[in-house]
């Protein structure tokens, strides 16, 4: 199963964190742009896709003997257009091929034919006149449950077919996720709750080694609490948990998330890393080291509150 790659990884490396690789061009060295708008024109899509493409493989090449994933949030490349959907395809090809875990940050959510289309995409193949080829490649995609099981029973088809997993959105880190998650159902449950345990079912479907499902569940460092709850009522479940550093959440907020031998969570990290290079007044041409920095601070700050991390 998918996942068990992914919490060997982290076992093998003692790192539960994952980088999130959501780009933009002001995170971007100067010189790297500069070298782009030289070769493919200035203030165009084909400049911005060059240079993200080589400030991420920097990043890859700088994290990936520390992180043992990447999450490339799609919308970062879909607004360069398909120079940026490219680089998207790149990046992650580029990340597999140093030996990471890719989690795909998609939240695509539809129902039948247009979930499977979405599932084929991501993580699964297309045909091509009889002919199976990949198209992006990644290991896992977030999706939103939030249409029901139509959006999800196609995605647990092509994960069980080509080895790949999913993380649903179930307790998001963003302020307003209350308005709607928060609610109480008629069962008395709330609505993330009862996401939750659709979640452990699911993944049923798609057992692990280790104890967690392919199935996983998006649930936010911002909500301590809710993640503690929800490590009790989902035992089965592994969780992506956003929202440590730039969005406020902290090793003890994410705590939370794991068992008694660290495992259940990975949590991500964007722009504290990369923009570390920033922060630290880091010369632009050592903004892959800053990054590597970052991330070894992060996964330290983790495991002081989690302890070791045992298969």
């Amino acid at each position: 199963m998918s996942l068990d790659r992914m919490i060997e990884r982290i076992a093998k490396m003692q790192n539960p964190t994952v980088a999130g690789l959501d780009p933009k061009l002001s995170y971007i060295p100067g010189y790297i742009r500069e070298k782009a708008a030289k070769q493919w024109g200035e203030h165009t899509l084909e400049a911005a896709a060059a240079a993200i493409l080589e400030y991420n493989k920097g990043l890859i090449d700088a994290l990936s003997p520390i992180v043992p994933a990447v999450k490339p949030q799609a919308a970062y490349y879909e607004m360069y257009g398909w120079q940026g959907v490219k680089t998207l395809a790149e990046t992650i090809a580029y990340a597999r091929s140093k030996g990471m875990f890719v989690i795909t940050d998609g939240k695509r959510n539809d129902i039948g034919t247009t979930m499977e289309a979405y599932a084929a995409a991501h993580v699964g193949t297309t045909d091509v006149e009889g002919e199976a080829v990949q198209a992006f490649g990644g290991d896992a995609l977030t999706v939103n449950g939030y249409l029901g099981s139509d959006g999800i029973v196609p995605m647990l088809k092509v994960c069980r077919e080509q080895d790949k997993g999913m993380f649903v959105l179930v307790k998001t880190s963003n302020p307003s996720s209350g308005e709607l998650q928060d609610q109480i159902l008629e069962n008395g449950k709330t609505v993330y709750a009862t996401m939750g345990q659709w979640c452990e079912a699911w993944g049923k479907e798609l057992p692990g080694k280790y104890g967690y499902s392919g199935v996983g569940a998006v649930v936010g460092a911002t909500y301590p609490a809710q993640l503690g709850e929800l490590r009790r009522a989902l035992p089965s479940t592994f969780f992506l948990v956003p929202g440590y550093g730039a969005q406020g959440g902290g090793a003890k907020d994410v705590a939370e998330a794991f068992d008694s031998n660290g495992l259940g969570a990975i949590v991500n990290a964007s722009r504290s890393i990369l923009c570390a290079w920033h922060k630290t007044g880091a010369a632009e041409e050592d903004f892959a080291k800053a990054a590597a920095e970052e991330a070894v601070r992060m996964r330290e700050d983790i495991l002081s509150h989690i302890g070791q991390i045992r298969l």
